[in-house]
């Protein structure tokens, strides 16, 4: 392959056309169904997925078909088939509903409205995931242009990934007939670790949901009047979750979430730690005065790949801290986010949680 060629020719790709569309993407509210419960009445999923068919049908990919899959009750599907030479084919995996908006952009940012900065194209869903469809067409693109040779390339675009992805074994089955048996799966939704080398992810956490409530009273009542005599639910709540994980460490607690780590993955994290270094802990906005978990990357790179985690990543029952008075509260509620390590059993974890819950005492 001619790389120059093919730096220009990307280049000039994502300056004419795909950071155009890209943006356009960003300007589309299409939260995942788990976050907008009714994403088929409000139709940015759907223009989204349209969005981005327009632009395959408009590479010049030989032999390329475009297809948006719809059933009733389900999200739709972006499927592409891009004819190869021989008989092998790659699948090329991406998706296209967002994570909620979410607060604390930085000034002059926001989660639907694209900004560029400094090279840098910001805005929810541009890189999780929107980018996989123009970069999986645009690299095969790049394969026609030099008239290198391919296999026949599949790119699938889910459309409830941020939600579980329960949509896409139903369309996998349905398609298994269209999609072959792929020798290669690229899935195009992981971070990198720098930008001066090519990285694969070869360890990603699974994610295990849920809701933890504590009610005690019917209604709030004067702290005064209550406190000694009702317990606490923040207390309750804490101390539930301190069942499961270490309020000093953060060492996770439940040992179905724990899993032993693979020598030769140990040895690939001493490999990418020993490239990125400081660049671990430094890529997170950390407040002035906080630190990381540990001083060695390499501890660092197998927390966030194959060691579980608990995440509080929402709240419901706290007044805001100016209408905060004097109330005892009378319902408390979390949502938890645990990471599961990537050979963990998802539902002996999950049957654990149940029954964690069953036995509290409260």
């Amino acid at each position: 392959m001619d790389f120059n060629r093919a730096r220009a020719s990307t280049a000039a790709a994502f300056r004419d056309s795909i950071v155009p569309r890209l943006s356009e993407y960003i300007r589309i509210p299409n939260k995942s169904p788990l976050f907008d419960a009714d994403w088929q009445a409000h139709g940015h999923m759907d223009r989204a997925a349209e969005l981005m068919a327009a632009w395959c049908r408009e590479q010049p990919i030989a032999g390329i078909q475009v297809e948006i899959l719809r059933e009733k009750g389900r999200t739709p599907l972006l499927f592409c088939e891009v004819p190869g030479d021989g008989g092998d084919t790659v699948l090329l995996y991406g998706h296209m509903d967002k994570q909620p908006e979410f607060t604390g952009w930085a000034e002059g940012l926001s989660p639907w409205e694209p900004v560029i900065r400094e090279g840098r194209l910001y805005g929810r869903g541009g890189a999780d995931d929107g980018y996989a469809v123009f970069s999986s067409l645009t690299a095969i693109r790049l394969l026609q242009e030099q008239k290198i040779p391919h296999a026949r390339c599949v790119v699938m675009i889910e459309a409830c990934e941020e939600s579980g992805s329960y949509d896409l074994p139903h369309y996998v089955d349905r398609l298994a007939g269209r999609i072959g048996t792929p020798s290669l799966v690229v899935c195009l939704d992981a971070e990198c670790g720098n930008y001066e080398q090519l990285w694969c992810t070869t360890s990603l956490r699974g994610n295990l949901v849920g809701d933890l409530v504590v009610e005690g009273l019917t209604e709030g009542v004067h702290s005064g009047a209550g406190t000694g005599i009702a317990p606490s639910v923040f207390r309750i709540a804490r101390t539930l979750l301190s069942r499961v994980e270490s309020d000093v460490t953060g060492d996770i607690l439940v040992d179905e979430l724990l899993v032993p780590i693979p020598a030769a993955r140990i040895e690939q994290a001493r490999a990418a730690a020993g490239v990125l270094g400081e660049q671990i802990a430094g890529k997170l906005p950390f407040v002035p005065g906080a630190r990381p978990l540990s001083d060695s990357p390499v501890e660092l790179v197998l927390n966030n790949t194959w060691r579980p985690t608990l995440a509080v990543t929402g709240a419901a029952g706290l007044p805001a801290m100016p209408d905060a008075g004097n109330v005892l509260l009378p319902r408390l509620a979390f949502k938890l986010s645990f990471r599961l390590p990537p050979s963990a059993d998802a539902e002996a974890a999950a049957a654990e949680g149940v029954r964690w819950v069953k036995l509290m005492g409260f």
